[in-house]
């Protein structure tokens, strides 16, 4: 997948997407993911779980099928990410959040977590 590809995807679930992609100056896979990103974090401080769980599953096939620029915005954007948008959360909300993001996706945040500084 590309990045193409993978906006066309991420458009099926927030067709207004498109909008905020040209806003942005530079188009490419870190814009894009870092987009998507910031529209994750807004859903899970509105509460909007119906798209927020459907944006995990589809940031989760970005990051399995994209090309190799896709997957290292993933991983340097999207789960850098995670700890700053979710720790405010709730514990149990937390959880449910960390349940519909990948396991391979989950390990990459656990291996950024635990490495931090080394």
């Amino acid at each position: 997948m590309n990045y193409s590809e993978a906006v066309q995807e991420i458009t099926e679930i927030i067709p207004d997407f498109e909008n905020d992609l040209t806003e942005s100056t530079q188009q490419n896979p870190y814009s894009l993911i870092r987009t998507f990103t910031e529209r994750i974090k807004s859903m899970v401080r509105q509460n909007d779980r119906n798209v927020l769980f459907k944006s995990l599953q589809k940031m989760d096939k970005i990051y399995t099928n994209g090309d190799t620029d896709l997957k290292i915005a993933v991983e340097g954007t999207f789960i850098y990410s995670l700890d700053n948008f979710t720790a405010f959360c709730g514990g149990e909300y937390r959880k449910v959040i960390f349940s519909h993001i990948s396991k391979e996706l989950q390990q990459i945040y656990s291996r950024q977590i635990y490495n931090h500084g080394i």
